[in-house]
């Protein structure tokens, strides 16, 4: 069992102000990995007087010392790379093989984009007879979640690096293992003191802390809507920018014309993976109602075939959900699309067989669902997809659209000109289409309640600069 009660600030681990421990579980096994502390205001006071105190002098830095000590971190990232796959592995529950290929990864791609866009990013440029300069807009706030913890974590981190700003960290208390793990390249990359803080805690007390501190500039977040607003509510006094990534509940738009042998299943899967803990999840397959048993059959088949299995295990297969809360929040969700009368081909509520500790679930379909049912509005967050029929392509665009969220959306299509037309019509920051991935310097970020700002590349930089106009 690790300890992990010390917090990261101005350059050095040190011990809470008062210890307040919190059990870490690995969710496999639901055996406790690790403790860590909680923090206080007085603790998150520290660290953001450091961020404070350091902000001066880096946010003076040249390009090119940035890029060194960026550089640098990524050369440590990469040193620990294994090391990085197997905490999150441990504390998340993400199969080994998937956190080495995706989980782990994108510290890698965030950290590389970051880099990349640093190199030529325009901070200065002329509009008629004013200079305009972008700098770094202060000391940030960053409260990231655990279903993809270090993708959060170096999807925020790196832009606020690379742009000058100073941060304090708030990582999920759920998975704060691979947390700590960054902190520690983060020291070894050489960065000034107190330009990166980490401070544990929970969201009423170093969450809020954030959003209600004066001499926090900016707060980034990403996590819940409904917790989003909470913070976006306690950061309104000081008028503080906030950057929110929120909840999703992304459309599936199998036209007419798409290779349903191939659409389907790569559907199901792409709402699966992760045990379907990603806001960008494609949990709502729209369905062409003359197409719709064979697709209704196509996924059934498609979900008894994924397999569950042990985190440590190496292979294709789903692992368990993060936490006994997110597990019986997915279990509550099944049963009311039941008790609302969606009908169940694949899964159901309870564990797969041969999973009685942890918290595995099953990999569920819905079919005969419509739009208003619960189990087609809310974000499940968990392996459960539902079938929607429609009539034609723009009772399928309505749909796809009649939602509160607007992150992502997707389109299986044989004619990508078709497919393209139709992209431009729904209400969502981020559209792939017949599986296109999602590249690390494209923006990430979506419409309506999914949040504002965009994370990710170049334009994940804007959140974290002021722009200023310098005249004569």
């Amino acid at each position: 069992m690790r300890n992990c009660r010390q917090f990261y600030i101005n350059g050095q681990w040190v011990d809470p102000a008062a210890r307040h421990d919190l059990p870490v579980e690995n969710p496999a096994t639901e055996q406790v990995i690790a403790v860590i502390s909680q923090g206080s205001r007085e603790d998150l006071n520290h660290a953001v007087a450091a961020a404070r105190q350091a902000f001066p002098d880096y946010s003076q830095t040249s390009r090119e010392q940035r890029l060194a000590w960026l550089e640098a971190l990524l050369a440590a990232y990469m040193a620990r790379y294994e090391e990085m796959a197997q905490a999150i592995s441990l504390e998340m529950g993400a199969p080994i093989s998937f956190s080495r290929s995706d989980q782990a990864d994108c510290g890698r791609g965030h950290l590389k984009s970051a880099i990349a866009a640093l190199r030529h990013y325009p901070f200065e440029q002329t509009m008629g007879r004013s200079c305009i300069v972008r700098e770094a807009i202060g000391v940030c706030g960053l409260i990231t979640p655990w279903n993809w913890p270090i993708n959060q974590i170096a999807c925020k981190v790196a832009p606020a690096l690379a742009t000058g700003c100073t941060l304090v960290l708030k990582p999920s208390e759920i998975a704060p293992l691979s947390a700590y793990l960054f902190a520690d390249m983060v020291h070894q990359a050489g960065f000034p003191a107190g330009v990166f803080n980490l401070v544990n805690g929970s969201g009423p007390v170093i969450g809020q802390g954030l959003a209600e501190h004066p001499d926090i500039d900016m707060l980034s977040f990403t996590g819940s809507t409904r917790a989003g607003v909470a913070v976006a509510k306690a950061a309104a006094d000081t008028v503080k920018r906030v950057a929110q990534e929120l909840g999703g509940k992304s459309p599936n738009l199998l036209l007419d014309d798409a290779d349903f042998d191939k659409a389907v299943p790569q559907g199901v899967w792409l709402c699966m993976e992760n045990t379907g803990q990603s806001c960008n999840a494609p949990t709502r397959m729209l369905v062409p109602e003359q197409h719709y048993d064979r697709v209704v059959a196509l996924a059934a088949t498609t979900a008894d075939d994924i397999a569950v299995g042990q985190p440590d295990r190496e292979g294709p297969h789903i692992g368990p959900l993060a936490s006994r809360e997110q597990f019986d929040k997915v279990q509550g969700l099944i049963q009311t699309a039941l008790d609302e009368g969606a009908r169940l081909v694949a899964g159901g509520p309870g564990k797969p067989v041969g999973f009685e500790t942890g918290h595995f679930a099953r990999p569920t379909v819905f079919a005969d669902v419509h739009n208003q049912m619960t189990i087609a509005r809310e974000e499940v967050f968990g392996p459960v997809l539902v079938l929607i029929p429609y009539r034609d392509e723009a009772e399928a665009v309505a749909i796809a659209n009649d939602t509160p969220y607007g992150l992502a959306a997707y389109i299986q299509t044989g004619d990508v000109v078709r497919g393209r037309r139709i992209a431009r019509q729904l209400r969502a920051g981020m559209v792939r289409i017949n599986g296109a991935p999602h590249s690390y310097n494209a923006p990430f970020g979506g419409y309506k309640q999914s949040g504002n700002g965009r994370e990710w590349g170049e334009l994940g930089f804007e959140d974290y600069l002021e722009i200023k106009a310098i005249s004569g």
